[in-house]
């Protein structure tokens, strides 16, 4: 039985332990790692993995990410206890060295994080505040296909991924509110970009 997971190292260390056996990670092996009771951690991962520098830049990796924040908000959404997620998705992979990279990449952030998040306006991540997050995730995720072509714009959104994710394990409503600045200021870019 999988633990919960309420922050980001814990989530980091359970994907390390299942990476060291691997030569490429699948979807499903991480998801077996961290479980599919909670869908805060999935959403979470979603967006770490968009964020970092050395997988998210992949092109096609954002679009991946989206369709799996689609799915992951869309049962978050509809308070769905257990993730569902289509076999092809589950398949998909990358090569160990790139996710070790990745989770090194991630501690030192996610130590610094951990420090500051804890129960807070817990509303705005609970009940109704909790289909508030999943609906602007969705958003986030219909966007992220265009995002591919405009610079840095993706890491954004998996910013604003990663903290609705931390926002719900940590039961965080203050991460919630972050998250909703890093989405206007995503806009702001984007707009900035097509724009200029």
């Amino acid at each position: 039985m999988v633990e919960n997971i309420t922050t980001l190292i814990e989530l980091i260390e359970k994907i390390t332990d299942v990476v060291e056996d691997q030569e490429t990670v699948t979807l499903k092996t991480v998801l077996d790692s961290i479980g599919t009771r909670s869908l805060g951690p999935l959403l979470l991962l979603a967006g770490l993995i968009t964020l970092a520098p050395i997988i998210g830049d992949i092109p096609g990796v954002p679009t991946v990410m989206a369709l799996v924040v689609l799915l992951i908000a869309g049962q978050l959404a509809f308070h769905r206890k257990h993730l569902w997620l289509p076999q092809w998705l589950l398949k998909r992979s990358v090569s160990k060295s790139k996710m070790q990279k990745m989770l090194d990449w991630s501690r030192k952030p996610a130590r610094f994080v951990d420090r500051y998040t804890y129960p807070r306006l817990t509303f705005l991540v609970e009940g109704w505040g909790q289909r508030a997050v999943a609906l602007m995730c969705i958003v986030i995720a219909l966007a992220m296909p265009i995002m591919e072509i405009v610079p840095f714009s993706a890491n954004f959104a998996g910013l604003a991924l990663a903290s609705f994710g931390l926002a719900l394990i940590s039961r965080d409503g203050a991460l919630a509110l972050i998250a909703l600045a890093v989405i206007a200021a995503l806009v702001a870019f984007v707009i900035y970009q097509f724009a200029g």
